[in-house]
């Protein structure tokens, strides 16, 4: 099981504790049979976006080919779904033997369809956007309009915001910032996330509520500055202005306390949507019969916790080999719920009716269930009476974790006079 760190805040030490049980609540009901489920989905399709799905591990543990699984069972058990891949591996084309466009291509003769991100032409749209509202606006007086998106390059952490942007199109977690939200409302029901890697996903996961903290100081020099306020109010009206291309009318704009406040609410909304069950899930998928694979997925799932994200489950390559060793993989990644996925060979063309025959019971519920494991422990626990506060943070050690105040102290958190 993952590491319990507490921290005795009175003596201000911290040692691992041991002697901790925690409790999970009652998961009768969670499990659900396919049937229901698509049921419940298809209910629930015109009232909730689409749901995000992902997977995290190290390098070759088999995460692209979980995303395939993972993807053809959703969509043969009639859920519409969009695989999207950002990386320029050819493994998922070799997999679905087809290639994959920068747009929504159809795979099969299911209900299964897959893109490929591409930043380069992910660029184009935000700065043609960009130019219509400073068009508008005439805040750059021409010079925004100067700029040619195809001779611009991918810098360092372009790919990773881009892709927030095409995702969220996709799956409308904030939703409200675009004028043409329902040519893509309810086009998927499940997306399955392919990421560059793992650690650029977790910061995905995480921006929302990171973004939120750069934005407060971004508001106090906009707020408590005389440059701030000088040049706050236009850049933020042309931010408001990129969101909304298709308004033609100048007047009725919002202030600028009311535009900082809307978007710390978009971005709280966001945030809240990677905690959701219901809205994203996140796997870990390991070689059980490699240590540092599964120290590995020890380790991204402590990443994922403190990225505010939702981990559902833990998924590993059948094979004959493992069985003797499935015992301890459970026992490591308890709370989670762990289960083999068929091993998908790439000597030969993949039959995907075989793969997916193979499929068996255990995985098919932890891809299905809406609550993940069914089984969470909270990350932090807060006890009045010793005043300690005790983490959960599987693959850290305790030299590893610093508690900091910031701007509100301990006695505040317990109430202490």
């Amino acid at each position: 099981m993952g590491s319990l760190l507490n921290y005795n805040l009175s003596l201000g030490s911290c040692f691992k504790s041991s002697s901790i049980t925690p409790t999970f609540p009652d998961t009768r009901g969670i499990w659900r049979n396919d049937q229901k489920w698509r049921k419940f989905y298809k209910v629930r399709a015109e009232e909730k976006p689409a749901k995000l799905v992902t997977f995290i591990g190290k390098g070759g543990a088999g995460k692209t080919a979980c995303a395939l699984i993972a993807a053809q069972y959703y969509s043969r058990t009639g859920l519409r779904t969009c695989l999207v891949i950002q990386s320029q591996d050819p493994t998922a084309e070799y997999l679905l033997g087809q290639k994959i466009g920068t747009t929504p291509t159809p795979i099969g003769n299911g209900t299964l369809q897959a893109v490929r991100l591409e930043s380069t032409k992910m660029l184009l749209e935000p700065l043609h956007r960009l130019k219509k509202a400073d068009a508008r606006l005439n805040l750059s007086q021409g010079v925004l309009d100067e700029v040619v998106g195809e001779e611009l390059g991918v810098l360092p952490g372009m790919d990773s915001i881009l892709a927030v942007g095409a995702l969220e199109r996709l799956i409308q977690f904030i939703g409200g910032t675009r004028s043409d939200t329902k040519e893509l409302d309810r086009k998927f029901d499940m997306i399955i996330y392919d990421g560059i890697s793992s650690e650029e996903t977790l910061r995905m996961v995480g921006a929302a509520e990171r973004s939120r903290w750069y934005m407060r100081y971004l508001r106090n020099l906009a707020e408590k500055t005389d440059t701030g306020r000088v040049t706050a109010p236009s850049f933020l009206k042309l931010a408001e202005a990129s969101l909304k291309p298709d308004s033609t009318v100048d007047s009725g704009w919002r202030t600028a306390a009311e535009i900082w406040d809307t978007a710390d609410n978009m971005l709280e909304k966001g945030s809240r949507a990677f905690a959701d069950p219901l809205k994203f899930s996140c796997y870990l998928v390991m070689d059980p019969s490699n240590c540092m694979s599964v120290n590995a997925a020890l380790r991204y799932w402590g990443c994922a916790i403190q990225a505010g994200a939702h981990v559902s489950g833990a998924f590993y390559p059948a094979s004959p080999s493992h069985r003797s060793i499935n015992m301890s993989i459970d026992d490591t990644f308890f709370p989670l719920v762990t289960a083999s996925v068929p091993f998908l060979s790439m000597d030969s063309t993949i039959n995907w009716d075989i793969a997916l025959k193979d499929l068996n019971a255990d995985a098919k519920k932890l891809l299905t269930m809406n609550n993940g494991s069914g089984r969470s422990i909270s990350p932090v626990t807060f006890d009045q009476t010793k005043k300690t506060v005790t983490l959960f943070l599987p693959g850290f050690d305790k030299s590893e974790i610093k508690l900091s105040q910031g701007n509100l102290a301990w006695e505040d958190f317990f109430g202490i006079d």
